[in-house]
């Protein structure tokens, strides 16, 4: 199912995030967002410059960059800085360790996050795992959506943290619980409460049943945004009310749902 640009809309998304590995990024041109968020998944997927400056001519877009990786390392090897188009925003991240060497994974990450940010101040810092050293570098937060969102968000705010929050999770909207675990209950079976809930062995998607389904199905609505867009669109503006800036998507069931 095709979702068109009015119903994206109802979402009330910022942002489309999306996965190299899984699509042709160049997609992007074809979303009605005027901005893009690009995952890091390993150097082997990173897009070429030549695709990056298509997308820049007519988005803002936002790269995700290890702070650990080669390449990307502001206190060792930064070479990768030097290929990309000047235009393309950085998210500083730690790095997800499925994407990095033994030796990127045993590197501090807290300096590097320091240094980062002292290369470009307007970078966004993702905090997943970090959280007090990525508020410590300050800087724009990218957080991903947990079932503490609301609770975190508030206390920041309350505490009077004034910069950027943005927040991604990924997205389906669809109301049918199959498509719902089919698209995103492998991706919450990996959140640590949902893993110790679940029963040993037990399926994650839309084969699931028993207490294991019923599991997913919270989860899901935790960690994901899920439901109608209309749905969706009030979960969105509950999270704005509360102090998001911006929220970023992830097309959990592919591009094609982001589509006009």
């Amino acid at each position: 199912m095709l979702t068109s640009e009015r119903t994206v809309s109802k979402t009330g998304l910022d942002v489309a995030a999306l996965k190299p590995k899984e699509c042709d990024v160049r997609r992007a041109l074809d979303l009605p967002f005027d901005t893009v968020a690009i995952d890091y998944e390993g150097r082997e997927h990173l897009p070429e410059s030549d695709v990056l400056d298509e997308l820049v001519a007519e988005k803002r877009v936002l790269l995700t960059t290890p702070v650990r990786a080669d390449g990307f390392d502001p206190l060792g090897d930064d070479s990768l800085y030097e290929t990309l188009p000047p235009e393309v925003g950085r998210v500083f991240v730690a790095g997800h360790p499925a994407y990095l060497t033994d030796a990127e994974r045993s590197r501090a990450i807290a300096p590097r996050l320091g240094a980062a940010r002292e290369r470009d101040a307007d970078a966004w810092v993702g905090t997943e795992g970090v959280e007090r050293v990525a508020l410590a570098a300050g800087g724009p937060q990218y957080e991903l959506l947990s079932r503490t969102t609301d609770r975190d968000v508030r206390a920041l705010r309350a505490a009077g943290f004034e910069d950027t929050i943005a927040l991604y999770a990924p997205t389906v909207c669809a109301a049918d619980d199959d498509e719902i675990l089919d698209a995103v209950g492998g991706y919450v079976s990996r959140r640590g409460p949902v893993r110790r809930a679940l029963p040993e062995d037990a399926p994650v998607d839309s084969s699931a049943t028993g207490r294991a389904r019923e599991v997913l199905l919270k989860a899901s609505r935790d960690y994901a945004l899920v439901g109608s867009p209309d749905e969706v669109g009030e979960r969105v503006r509950e999270l704005k009310d509360l102090g998001v800036d911006v929220m970023v998507g992830y097309p959990a069931r592919g591009v094609d749902e982001f589509l006009d």
